[in-house]
């Protein structure tokens, strides 16, 4: 399975957004955080700045949602422009539901798993979705470090799909760097989130490349 890489643009200079997603023309997705203040103690952006990426993206968009309430507003999301929307397990009443619906509107779906939830209630509904988040940090702040007990819930995430026989992508978020990235591979992952790695490099699309082939060599 090939090594995806979606830098997260909470490390971008929010004041230069769309120069920025121009930085990372090279990577596979732009991982776009939405936050609240009420899911994460940390305020982003919302749907109207959203709306705006979509259109001078470079690169297809990756929505991370943590917000409450993810059955009212993710959809939203989707009918924005987002190619990927992913909502947390633990703020969704209905996931099942809400997946089928952004399937509906034509984006991936996605579900986002905080480091201490556990992903065996999902094993059982991957055919509903097409993405299974696993938060390496705590989600709210970038810049943070890689929680390595994360790594046995990538591994048992990747046996369920790889049994499954079902293309469901399996996404890391969080200290995601040259240090890490091969661990996350190597349990299973095949989608990577890094922020702070690419947008602090002195050069970007070289670090995207450097990342990806880390990534490649311990792919699944």
């Amino acid at each position: 399975m090939a090594a995806l890489i979606a830098p997260s643009i909470l490390s971008a200079d929010f004041a230069n957004l769309e120069r920025d997603l121009g930085r990372i023309a090279d990577a596979d997705y732009a991982h776009v955080d939405v936050m609240d203040n009420h899911f994460v103690p940390n305020l982003t952006l919302g749907l109207p700045i959203f709306e705006r990426l979509a259109k001078v993206s470079p690169i297809p968009l990756d929505a991370h949602l943590m917000i409450e309430n993810p059955d009212r507003w993710a959809p939203a999301f989707a009918e924005a422009g987002a190619a990927s929307v992913t909502f947390h397990a633990e703020a969704a009443q209905a996931p099942v539901r809400l997946a089928r619906e952004l399937r509906k509107l034509g984006s991936r779906a996605g579900v986002a798993l905080r480091p201490a939830t556990p992903v065996e209630p999902y094993l059982d509904l991957l055919a509903e979705i097409d993405m299974i988040l696993v938060m390496t940090v705590e989600p709210g702040f970038g810049g943070q470090s890689f929680i390595e007990g994360t790594l046995p819930k990538i591994r048992r995430a990747r046996e369920a799909v790889s049994e499954s026989g079902l293309d469901v992508w399996i996404q890391v978020d969080g200290g995601v760097s040259r240090e890490t990235i091969e661990r996350a591979a190597d349990a299973g992952a095949n989608v990577f989130v890094a922020g702070s790695a690419v947008y602090g490099a002195e050069d970007v699309p070289a670090e995207i490349a450097t990342l990806r082939e880390l990534a490649s060599k311990h792919s699944h």
